[in-house]
């Protein structure tokens, strides 16, 4: 009986450990943190220095959402800006309104608050929609250089080639291709485990800092976000150099000099947006992403999460000559009304 007790105690604790074992791995995957902490700017600054960034970042938020709101508004009201130039345009303006508003209110909130946390479905939704936003924007602006050298080098094929329905369907390809992309790259990174203490040396919830923290196997995410960065980033970059190199060689072939000019400024704006926005989405997105989120990186990352949004209204604003006179036009009458309701009192 001893011997025979003996050995189905051995057996049933084989067997406990043997079932146990899973168990515990499963709990250990489980045991990541379920929010991390966004160290943002606040990670050793004093509390003045914190102060004036809320400012300024709340100053350059409300800016930037209201003149892409003035643009749509231009846009839609005109009809002389009812062209497919505009029309790119006005989806550009939203697009940026949209891309400040999914990270820099949480910004904010981690700059006045103590609690810097953002729970695990928070930071999967905010990199899901910013990533959608950037591939969008990189397809969009892609679509603005065809429709440039449409203008340009084929102007008979014009009305034709960018009619409403293509415009339409370009800018719905853009915006399809942007959030199919991020649901691709979210889905590798929300199956990875995280571990540590869950803190997030960056403002926002990116891809590098996120597999960074990752503590299971991360290599297949990180191929799969670096090969689709690369796609995202060079096909739109490749379609923009090949437009502006048809476009320069068609322009310098016009004999006047003041033509040429005329022809190239309707370009200027887009190529200044593109130029800011390729040069920093590069330096960050088309790298491997073992390199760590440093201090650079964030403010690289300023440049065309914050600044970009911002600068691109005002550069189409002075750069496009029809933009600039409905501009001037609409203000120009709203004062005019208000002198005269202040004559009438």
């Amino acid at each position: 009986l001893t011997k025979v007790s003996l050995f189905s105690t051995h057996l049933l604790t084989h067997e406990g450990m043997l079932h146990l074992k899973p168990r515990r791995m499963i709990l250990g995957n489980l045991s990541g943190p379920s929010e991390f902490r966004l160290l943002g700017f606040s990670g050793n600054s004093h509390l003045e220095l914190q102060a004036v960034l809320f400012v300024i970042f709340l100053a350059v938020y409300l800016l930037t959402v209201t003149e892409n709101m003035v643009i749509i508004t231009l846009i839609i009201t005109h009809p002389q800006l009812h062209k497919p130039m505009y029309f790119f345009l006005g989806h550009l303006a939203f697009l940026e309104a949209c891309y400040i508003s999914v990270t820099v209110p949480k910004l904010l909130l981690t700059l006045v608050l103590r609690n810097k946390s953002i729970s695990l479905p928070s930071c999967m939704a905010q990199l899901y929609f910013f990533i959608a936003l950037v591939c969008t924007e990189c397809v969009l602006l892609a679509a603005m250089a065809y429709d440039r050298y449409v203008a340009i080098c084929a102007p008979l094929h014009y009305a034709l080639a960018m009619g409403h329905r293509a415009c339409l369907q370009l800018a719905t390809a853009s915006w399809l291709l942007g959030f199919l992309i991020a649901v691709l790259k979210v889905s590798f990174i929300s199956q990875l485990s995280f571990c540590g203490p869950g803190v997030i040396n960056h403002f926002f919830c990116d891809i590098s800092p996120l597999l960074n923290l990752s503590c299971s196997q991360r290599r297949l995410a990180e191929m799969v976000d670096f090969i689709s960065a690369l796609f995202t980033l060079l096909i739109p970059l490749s379609v923009i150099i090949i437009s502006y190199t048809c476009i320069i060689r068609t322009v310098l072939l016009i004999p006047k000099a003041q033509n040429r000019k005329k022809a190239f400024s309707t370009c200027a704006s887009h190529l200044a947006v593109v130029i800011i926005f390729f040069s920093a989405t590069l330096f960050i997105y088309a790298r491997p992403r073992r390199a760590d989120s440093r201090d650079l990186n964030k403010l690289v990352s300023i440049i065309y999460t914050i600044v970009t949004p911002m600068l691109n209204p005002c550069i189409y604003c002075l750069r496009n000559q029809e933009v600039k006179d409905t501009l001037l036009k609409v203000l120009c009458s709203r004062t005019a009304l208000s002198r005269v309701s202040a004559s009438d009192h």
